[in-house]
Formats: structure tokens, C-alpha cells, sequence
């Protein structure tokens, strides 16, 4: 890559952070929404922002560099963290917990947030843990219906203490 492109593609990565992934607090969120801008037929990434200040190439660039470290970052997340960043994406789609739920286990939409040239290996990972994540999150609904005094709660209400093991 000459200089000019490293150059353009670095730009492209800040705007990037500074004007959208700066504005969503959740890996999760963040991994689904740069996947969002992969076309899944040809597996190039597009953002028509980007590509009008700083070209095809490096808005493409900076897009699949900004695809690579969020799941990177997501796939190394604990279960815990990961359950509850599972928790807040559900919230934050408004669709019923139990819909989202079946729905994910079903379809397996996380799927298409994996980058095209992902290790092996973090992507065996990555799988194992959104699934496990799904379980815990499936099966903590089914305890919340039992006890409503523990129903999903928003992070900010509590969710974090609701994480951990129970003693």
C-alpha cells in the first residue's frame, strides 16, 4: 500500500471512530454494525460517507480494518461480558427477549459478523460463546417469568449483579 492510500485509509479509520463507533458504547453493537456494511454477495464493504471524502478503496480499507478489531474484541469477551452485551443489544432492538431469543438460536444471524478471513479459531470461539451467551440469556428469561422481582433489567438497573454466578 503506498503512502498516499495508508494515508487516506487512516483518515477514513478516524472519521470512522469519531463520527459513528464513537456513538455505540457496545462491541456487540459496534461488530454488528460494521458487518451491516458488508455487501454478503461480494463480501466488499461500502459506507457512502466515507466513500465520498475519502474514496472506495480506503472507506473500504478502513472498514474491513474496523471489522477485523471488533471482533477481535467481541470474540475475546468473557461469557459474562458477552451475555451482557447480548442483553443490552436485545433491549436496544425492542423486540420481545424471547422472540430475539428463538430467533438468534434459529437463524444464527451472528453468523454474518464474521470477517470473510477471521481465524479459525477465534471464529470456533466466537460461535461457542454467542450460543452459550444465547443459553444463559434464554435461561435467565425462564427464571425472570418465575420471579418477576427479576426481570431483565436495563445494565444501569442492575443487570451486571445479575451476571454473576449466583451463591
Amino acid at each position: 500500500m503506498n503512502k498516499q492510500v495508508e494515508t487516506e485509509v487512516k483518515a477514513a479509520m478516524d472519521d470512522l471512530r469519531g463520527r459513528t463507533l464513537s456513538r455505540m458504547p457496545s462491541p456487540l453493537e459496534r461488530l454488528i454494525y460494521i458487518a451491516s456494511t458488508r455487501d454478503y454477495n461480494s463480501g466488499r464493504y461500502h459506507h457512502a460517507g466515507l466513500e465520498a471524502r475519502f474514496g472506495v478503496v480506503a472507506s473500504a480499507d478502513a472498514l474491513l480494518s474496523a471489522h477485523n478489531g471488533a471482533f477481535a474484541e467481541v470474540a475475546s469477551l468473557s461469557l459474562g461480558q458477552l451475555t451482557e452485551e447480548l442483553l443490552i443489544y436485545i433491549q436496544k432492538s425492542r423486540e420481545r427477549p424471547e422472540v430475539f431469543l428463538g430467533s438468534w438460536q434459529k437463524l444464527e444471524p451472528f453468523r454474518v459478523t464474521i470477517p470473510l478471513h477471521a481465524d479459525p479459531i477465534l471464529v470456533d470461539l466466537f460461535i461457542s460463546n454467542i450460543k452459550l451467551a444465547l443459553a444463559v440469556t434464554k435461561y435467565r428469561l425462564r427464571t425472570d417469568r418465575r420471579d418477576p422481582s427479576t426481570a431483565l433489567q436495563a445494565p444501569s438497573l442492575g443487570l451486571r449483579s445479575r451476571l454473576q454466578p449466583h451463591s
